[in-house]
């Protein structure tokens, strides 16, 4: 097993094996493989609470959920590689084998946090899943992902509006929080505005403009001006012939494309702060945020869809923008933040609800509204074809591949966003293998967003 493919290592409580005869019937509906036997009671609330996404559904939702459980005599195999996936899968007891498009297995126990998360997720089944031992397998019905895109939209729809943030037990009763979330409720938030350029450019594109108009308002702004002459000539365009005027830049970039990479690279002078240690902060969010963002131009030239690159790097370059109203509201209460760490690891709880409000004041697109919301949402189902959302979603589980966040990281084939790649190549494998192509053309976007 290689490195980037393991996953959580902490310990979660046994879960009882038993299900519900009413939805026994699932097994022999979809399970090309028979079970030995399929239990008769069902998993209470608070067991099924202990898999992901089941433990953030409503009672209400969970209790709409048909399940089973099913027992597998060992090497049954349960499901295979490219099966369609009217279930979704988490092992209960026993050990599994998981073997995707790829010469790395790797191993599922029952009673780790590993086990909490399903074997497989979206329309195809990403690997093949062998028992190592006897096992018991909960099936849940596919309506399981149904229910959670509905709410996850939903809470973007809500934190649009405003209602709340529900802040986790961790810093719930931290009195910082919670004068940012009570900020935040009555719109009291300072939020950033976009820079000039940026701005005209984007309210222009609104109507039909054609690339003369374009130029007269980059034109406002020399060192963007200077950055896409750059870009033109960077090998991500591969021409030899050098371009040394806007125009003639913005003509071989695009106007769309163009339009993206002025947000992005404007979206720079939003990172800033005069107290020092936040503007560490800033510039470490920025320089994440970049590297997410070249994964993401990168990862939309692989993935054979139509999403344009330059649309992605700016969907990858978006994502921890809830961090700006963050580090800037540790600026104004000097005194009451509790550090640069505890504000990094309250930006999973915050970013989504935050990065949103952001975006939707700026007035960004629905699509690019949703992404700081389901950026590390592994589990999220955009739809039947690849999206910004999906394509930034591999790119920020890319980014932990190497670092110290990687054990807690799903494998790659068992994320929805994975079946939704041309021929599913994007395997472990492959994934290596793009990350070391591709580490050019990453460092040549980081250093023209830099």
């Amino acid at each position: 097993m290689n490195w980037f493919t393991r996953f959580f290592q902490k310990k979660t409580s046994p879960t009882t094996s038993v299900s519900s005869s009413a939805t026994a019937t699932i097994a022999q509906e979809t399970e090309s493989h028979t079970p030995e036997q399929v239990f008769q009671q069902n998993l209470t609330s608070e067991q099924l609470k202990k898999f992901i996404p089941l433990r953030d559904l409503s009672e209400e939702c969970i209790a709409k959920v048909p399940h089973a459980t099913l027992m597998f005599h060992v090497d049954a195999i349960i499901f295979s590689r490219g099966q369609a996936a009217e279930c979704v899968y988490y092992l209960l007891k026993g050990r599994v084998s998981m073997q995707p498009e790829s010469d790395n297995s790797y191993e599922v126990a029952a009673g780790t946090t590993l086990a909490t998360l399903p074997l497989n997720s979206g329309k195809l089944c990403g690997a093949t899943c062998t028992a190592l031992s006897d096992v018991n397998i909960l099936q849940v019905s596919a309506e399981l992902n149904q229910l959670w895109t509905r709410q996850c939209r939903h809470e973007v729809s809500s934190c649009v509006e405003l209602l709340d943030i529900q802040l986790p037990e961790a810093i719930a009763n931290q009195a910082f929080f919670n004068s940012f979330a009570q900020a935040y409720r009555n719109n009291q938030l300072r939020l950033p505005s976009l820079p000039n350029v940026a701005f005209k450019l984007k309210q222009a594109m609104q109507n039909d403009i054609g690339i003369d108009e374009a130029v007269d308002i980059i034109h406002i702004d020399p060192p963007i001006v200077t950055k896409l002459i750059q870009v033109a000539n960077s090998p991500l365009y591969g021409s030899s012939s050098p371009i040394t005027n806007c125009h003639d830049a913005v003509n071989r970039i695009g106007l769309d494309a163009t339009r993206s990479l002025v947000m992005g690279i404007s979206l720079k002078q939003l990172f800033q702060s005069s107290n020092k240690e936040l503007m560490k902060g800033m510039q470490s969010i920025w320089k994440n945020s970049l590297f997410v963002s070249s994964l993401s131009f990168v990862l939309a030239q692989e993935s054979g869809s139509n999403i344009n690159p330059e649309d992605a790097l700016l969907a990858g370059l978006i994502a921890d923008i809830g961090a700006i109203p963050l580090l800037h509201f540790a600026e104004q209460c000097p005194d009451q933040y509790p550090g640069l760490a505890e504000l990094e690891a309250s930006l999973p709880y915050l970013r989504g609800p935050v990065g949103a409000l952001v975006l939707h004041t700026l007035g960004f697109s629905g699509d690019l509204v949703d992404i700081p919301h389901h950026a590390e949402n592994w589990h999220y189902e955009s739809g039947e074809q690849l999206t910004l959302t999906d394509v930034v979603i591999l790119a920020k589980l890319h980014s932990y591949f190497g670092s110290h966040k990687a054990k807690d990281l799903p494998y790659i084939n068992s994320i929805p966003a994975y079946a939704k790649i041309k021929d599913r190549k994007l395997d472990a494998d492959f994934s290596l293998m793009v990350l070391h192509r591709a580490q050019h053309r990453i460092n040549i976007a980081m250093q023209l967003l830099s």
